[in-house]
Formats: C-alpha cells, structure tokens, sequence
C-alpha cells in the first residue's frame, strides 16, 4: 500500500515512520508512506499558504492552490484517475475501526492534514472523497489525527502484525473490548493471575475471555453495547448465569 500524506510540517512524522510497527512494515516493504510538503508548491517567495478569511473573522485559513496542485500532481503521478483523498477534519465522519479497515483495502490512499482557522471550502466540494475526525476536540493540525488514521490502518495490512490472530482479538474488532491480558509473574504484590489462566483448558479461557470482554464493554462503553450483536451464550456470560471459575 501507499500513503501520501500532505502536510505543513513533514518532521513531524518522523518518529511514526521510524518507530515500532509502522517502522519495520516500511521497512519491510509492506507500506510506502510518502510526505509531501504543501510549502513546496507555492509560488511566491514567502512560500504563502494562508490568507484572511473572507467575510473577517479570527485566525488564518488554508488556501486552495498548493493544496489542489499537490494532490493533483502525485495522482498524475500514480496515473490513477481517482485516488481516496481524506481530509483530517473536525468536522469529517468520526473515525474508528470500521473506517480503518474500508481504508485498508485500497492500494492507494491520500491524507491531506488541515491546519490553522480551516482550509478553503473548495478543497472539500471539489478535491477530496472524504474527510474524518478522530474525536469531538480541537487539535492544532491534522498531523496527529494522520498519524492515528495511519497506525490503524498500517497494523490492517497482510503480514503488517506477523499474526492475524492477535488482531482479531484487539479491542473494537467485532464491537468489543479486550479481555484483560496478564503475563509473569504470576503473582506481583499479592496480585494473583486469574486461575483460568493458568488452568491450560483452552475451552475454557476462550468463555472467560469472552465473558470478560463482554462485562467491560458494558461496564465502559455501553454505547457499544447497545449496538453488539448478542448469541444466546453471550447473553448468559453477560448476565452471569453461566459461571465461569476465576
């Protein structure tokens, strides 16, 4: 996969692309991540990428032209008519894993980082497909916001994590949260690992670890609850008529 990313300050993203999982999958080859400096195609001695809003009002607005000419001459470059080009936005659709995996399965994707009071209304009518919110907050830029877009949809691609596994037990897969994980010691400050976990019936840490997930979700984020689609042994874990020793 490629990912272009357009942004007003490329060194921001230097520790995502050298770091951990993101690292070793460009490393690897599995994803070439490009970064593109909007500065770069201005045309004015002062690298101008701003301007007053029109109709007055506070900060400083992004303007079309280096936006436009960017995106536009790396999709002449990639010779591809039509290329998912996201603006990082608050007012975009809210982010999550069902929006990372849709944008996992394309071998292209474009990101274009907003900054300052916003970027000219044409950019959305005209250039971009899509535009996305992590969260209902404010951020100085959308360099943060690309970043987490990009470390969601990275661990997505083949061979990215070196176990599909692991993945479909994440939290948010399926529209859930993770059971709690435990490692050694098994005993840390009179803190014991739960038995179930120690027992090796395999049969029966996958009911815990479901039922567990299940109560936190509850418990957390009854939002996701609501939206879950039970199984008639899910509604019993859920309720705790099925006992499970821990």
């Amino acid at each position: 996969m490629r990912i272009d990313i357009f942004t007003l300050f490329p060194q921001m993203f230097d520790g995502l692309l050298g770091c951990s999982i993101i690292g070793r999958a460009v490393e690897q080859g599995l994803v070439d991540i490009k970064l593109h400096d909007i500065r770069a195609y201005t045309h004015d001695k002062h690298n101008t990428v701003d301007d007053y809003p029109y109709g007055g009002g506070a900060g400083m607005v992004l303007k079309p032209e280096p936006i436009f000419e960017a995106v536009e001459s790396i999709k002449g470059e990639l010779d591809l008519s039509s290329v998912p080009t996201v603006m990082l936005s608050p007012q975009g659709r809210l982010f999550n894993q069902e929006i990372a995996r849709e944008l996992s399965g394309g071998r292209n994707l474009v990101l274009i980082c907003g900054h300052y009071e916003g970027v000219d209304e044409r950019v959305a009518e005209h250039l971009i497909s899509d535009e996305i919110s992590i969260g209902d907050y404010l951020l100085s830029g959308g360099e943060v916001a690309a970043m987490a877009v990009v470390d969601c949809v990275i661990r997505l691609l083949p061979g990215v994590l070196g176990s599909e596994a692991s993945l479909a037990e994440d939290s948010h897969i399926g529209g859930l949260l993770e059971y709690p994980q435990y490692t050694r010691p098994a005993v840390y400050r009179g803190w014991a690992v739960p038995e179930i976990l120690l027992s090796g019936d395999h049969g029966e840490i996958a009911r815990w670890r479901r039922q567990q997930s299940l109560l936190r979700t509850a418990k957390r984020r009854p939002d996701l609850m609501e939206k879950a689609v039970l199984s008639p042994e899910d509604k019993r874990l859920l309720s705790g008529s099925f006992e499970i020793k821990s």
